[in-house]
């Protein structure tokens, strides 16, 4: 059977909900609506071309960050499996529904904001890359520093990466301009 994996953009429609099967396991179901938008130059707005409903079902890893941070009208973005499943409705009809079996799901930081909390005390203490420079030398900076020391202060957590690369001191770029990680950007020096 070929996967078909795809990711999605959206808002959750309902609140999930976490359910214990037989086996053990645990999953966490949300609704998900996805509206495709276009512009109409005729009348020279932006105007819905269609909404995508989906079931997004979450497995090991994914229910307790799931089950604890999404919440109905939450911005969404999920990357998994799809899957259509058909089965009979209450009124005898046929019914399709589009399932995705989620690798991962996060808030769209394009229409919110979000904290980040760690799992787990393990997770705090290990340093983060904030990006990756061929070349660059990184640097632990504690995250006691004073806000404006050397480096980059994280709150949250105990540690951070600094870069003390060359890079750091080469102009602004636009995100088009951004490097793909494992490329090398080409500089003019």
């Amino acid at each position: 059977m070929y996967e078909a994996n795809a990711t999605v953009i959206g808002t959750v429609v309902n609140h999930p909900v976490r359910r214990d099967l037989a086996n053990g396991e645990q999953v966490v179901s949300f609704r998900m609506a996805s509206t495709a938008r276009r512009f109409d130059p005729s009348a020279g707005e932006w105007v819905d071309a269609g909404t995508l409903y989906l079931t997004v079902s979450c497995w090991r890893r994914l229910v307790a960050g799931v089950d604890r941070s999404l919440r109905r009208g939450d911005p969404v973005i999920a990357y998994g499996q799809l899957r259509s499943h058909e089965y009979r409705g209450k009124d005898g009809g046929e019914r399709r529904d589009l399932e995705m079996r989620a690798v991962a799901v996060g808030p769209d930081l394009g229409r919110c904001s979000a904290t980040i909390q760690r799992r787990s005390e393990a997770a705090r203490f290990t340093p983060h890359v904030v990006r990756n420079i061929p070349g660059d030398q990184g640097a632990v900076v504690s995250a006691a520093a004073p806000p404006g020391a050397e480096g980059e202060y994280a709150p949250d957590d105990r540690t951070a990466v600094a870069s003390t690369s060359a890079a750091d001191s080469l102009p602004a770029r636009s995100p088009d301009e951004m490097p793909i990680e494992g490329i090398p950007a080409q500089v003019d020096a």
